[in-house]
């Protein structure tokens, strides 16, 4: 529960180990106080005391820097979290009406007691909001129209995050591109703005929606600033060095401010969650904690273990039939797999990427009498069964697109532009909305389907809507459409997961995943690539949710790689292991091979997909490995890229275990007591380029 003074304007959230303080100045000025170690709310109440720099130059703000939400206009020049337009002005010049606690004021996240700040300008209403999960603050702000005539909303940012004043601060973040996803960058945070983002309509494989911030940290020890936004559109973050050095982070929906929504009388707009997290254990520290919170607050049933996949499309592509698919769930199931999908080419006229999307219903030709049959035989399989859909697209060449062309985002008079021989729906559009729930509610209807891969294959380019009177409104309500299906389905069908995938990687965030099991990582499998993929992945996102797969060797699809079927499987295995091969043409003895992998998998999974992780060494070349820990068991995954002759035998210390136990390693037999420095283990187990292995250690 929120903390407050007596005054009623100074309030503190506090979580296990950090605090969080902002204060209202009798000018209804909302200056921020404190981020960072846990204080009382005396401290808090004592850095109020202190008075506002003075104005000082004409060419200077003393609120720039220290305000908590900055709006458009007054005596502030820096980047405005939030700008209204109306026909007689523009600009917000807020008084504050009151402030509230108590239950949480938004239907996403879980419980947890909430600080809202409430504000007026005349019509406009904005409230802030605070609710504190651990170590991590969400933050977002609500922006109603209460007035009788309407308001143009150019931005609302969901929240600005200041930081404390410190010399040589230094940024993270996880850039990329298609198949290269979450590549970490760290450099030096210079004087102006650094913005990342997306103008693609949904999150992009170019960034991930995060940051951080430090000075000094290591990957275990020193202090760490980091947020996160929550949405799965177009989004901007922008990390701005003021002119006085002091940084913030303003972050939310949209990329530009050329108008998000225009709001009617009695209409509002709540943005997405931007969360932010103070640790002091490092940067691994600070990816536990993050990894905790969406276990615990984001993730739907993060308690339950994702299961071993087995995945068409790389065995099939589109040439497909039920034969077929039967001859690999056999296949798949030998080796333990616990969940088969099928993915594309199963609906329509998909017999490529040229025909067939939005016509969502079983090829008659390929399955002619629906899913049901292969459905059942995969259950009896011992298997659950799952297909992959793509909703938000459609072909020119299929029914649906002939019945509605007007229902595509289009500029009227302009050609519509075609990536991968498809258009994107206007999910903005009541009756898109309505027709995709009819079909999709009707297919998990129609046949025991346990799973749903949801694809999103291309991005925004003719953004247009002709017949609406502010059709740029579709850029938001598209993503906001997005998530009211997700949420509609997984009412009426509990017992069916779903999986975030756009292209691999194209769409992760707080957002999509607190309504997905897992996500798609990367089209790119090579497991030598994904090991950098994983390891950006991790900074921010726990392994529960991300999927690896095993795939055929040469890696045809990327780079012509090969690599033993150990290198891939150990790989996998450091997420949700799922097996993208063609089993068909896989050998006995890979198959065998693959059957104890597996059974491995299931073994240390509760560790990986429940455990805390601590990242041992890089990807960098020569020896990478992660461990996870799990109550009295832990484990390493361990590769070895290249190795020269000569170079000492690689060694690891382990993190995160009591070091006045013994523990027992299952590999080799040795009992080691408390830091434990893996040697013999890797020695025996890793040898020449591109090997790997898993070492199992037991309290004792």
């Amino acid at each position: 529960m929120p903390e407050i003074a007596d005054n009623g304007r100074t309030w503190l959230l506090s979580g296990p180990t950090s605090s969080y303080a902002l204060h209202l100045t009798e000018a209804d000025e909302l200056i921020h106080l404190h981020w960072g170690p846990g204080i009382a709310l005396a401290d808090a109440e004592a850095l109020a005391a202190r008075p506002l720099p003075s104005r000082g130059a004409s060419f200077e703000s003393p609120l720039d820097g220290r305000e908590e939400y900055p709006v458009e206009g007054g005596p502030r020049f820096v980047r405005p979290a939030l700008s209204v337009r109306t026909d007689e002005r523009r600009g917000t010049e807020w008084a504050f009406e009151a402030y509230e606690t108590g239950a949480a004021d938004r239907d996403e996240g879980t419980g947890g007691d909430e600080l809202r700040l409430r504000f007026r300008d005349a019509g406009l209403a904005v409230t802030l909001h605070y609710r504190m999960h651990g170590d991590v603050v969400e933050r977002w702000t609500t922006v109603g129209n209460e007035g009788e005539e309407p308001l143009e909303l150019l931005r609302a940012d969901s929240a600005v995050w200041t930081l404390p004043d410190r010399d040589g601060w230094r940024l993270s973040q996880l850039h990329g591109r298609w198949a290269a996803e979450s590549r970490l960058t760290r450099a030096p945070l210079t004087y102006g703005e650094k913005v990342i983002g997306s103008r693609r309509g949904h999150t992009g494989h170019q960034h991930l929606p995060w940051v951080a911030l430090d000075t000094d940290a290591t990957e275990e020890l020193g202090e760490v600033y980091g947020c996160a936004l929550g949405w799965s559109g177009s989004w901007r973050i922008a990390v701005a060095q003021l002119p006085d050095a002091r940084v913030q982070i303003t972050g939310g929906a949209g990329y530009d401010d050329s108008g998000l929504l225009r709001l009617a009388a009695g209409e509002s707009f709540t943005t997405p969650v931007f969360a932010g997290l103070y640790s002091d254990g490092g940067f691994g520290g600070a990816s536990r904690a993050w990894h905790a919170y969406q276990r615990a607050y984001v993730i739907p049933d993060a308690e339950q273990d994702r299961p071993v996949l087995f995945n068409s499309w790389e065995a099939t592509y589109f040439d497909i039939s039920e034969e077929q698919q039967a001859t690999l769930a056999r296949r798949a199931a030998a080796i333990g797999v616990e969940l088969f999908v099928v993915d594309d080419g199963w609906f329509g006229a998909r017999t490529g990427d040229h025909a067939g999307l939005g016509d969502w219903r079983p090829n008659p030709d390929r399955f002619p009498k629906g899913l049901t049959p292969l459905a059942d035989y995969v259950h009896a399989l011992g298997m659950q069964f799952g297909i992959w859909v793509e909703p938000e697209m459609v072909n020119p060449d299929s029914e649906l697109y002939r019945a509605h062309p007007d229902w595509v985002q289009f500029q009227p008079g302009r050609k519509r532009t075609e990536f991968r021989n498809q258009l994107v729906l206007n999910l903005a559009r009541e009756d898109v909305q309505e027709y995709l729930w009819e079909q999709l509610d009707g297919l998990l209807s129609s046949a025991p389907i346990d799973y749903v891969k949801w694809d999103f294959n291309r991005c925004f380019t003719d953004a247009g809507w002709p017949d609406d009177p502010y059709p740029q409104r579709l850029w938001v309500d598209h993503v906001r459409a997005l998530y009211a299906l997700l949420d509609r389905l997984r009412a009426a069908h509990p017992g069916v997961a779903f999986e975030s995938c756009s292209g691999g990687g194209g769409r992760i965030d707080l957002g999509i995943m607190s309504r997905t099991d897992q996500v798609w990582t990367s089209d790119n499998t090579d497991p030598l690539d994904r090991l950098d993929i994983q390891h950006g992945f991790s900074q921010i996102h726990p392994a529960r949710v991300m999927a690896a797969w095993v795939t055929d060797s040469p890696n045809a699809q990327l780079n012509g790689r090969s690599s033993t079927l150990r290198f891939r499987f150990v790989s996998a295995m450091a997420g949700v292991l799922g097996v993208g091969g063609d089993l068909s043409e896989w050998s006995e003895e890979e198959l065998a091979e693959a059957r104890r992998w597996v059974d491995l998998y299931k073994e240390i999974r509760p560790l990986v997909q429940h455990g805390d992780l601590h990242r041992l060494r890089p990807p960098t070349g020569g020896l990478s490995a992660v461990q996870y820990v799990r109550g009295d068991e832990t484990v390493v995954l361990a590769w070895l890229q290249a190795q020269r002759y000569g170079e000492p035998a690689p060694a690891l210390r382990l993190r995160g275990l009591d070091p006045t136990a013994s523990y027992e390693c299952r590999e080799t037999g040795e009992v080691h007591r408390g830091a434990v420095l893996l040697h013999h283990g890797l020695a025996t187990g890793l040898r020449g380029d591109l090997d790997a292995t898993v070492i199992r250690l037991r309290r004792i």
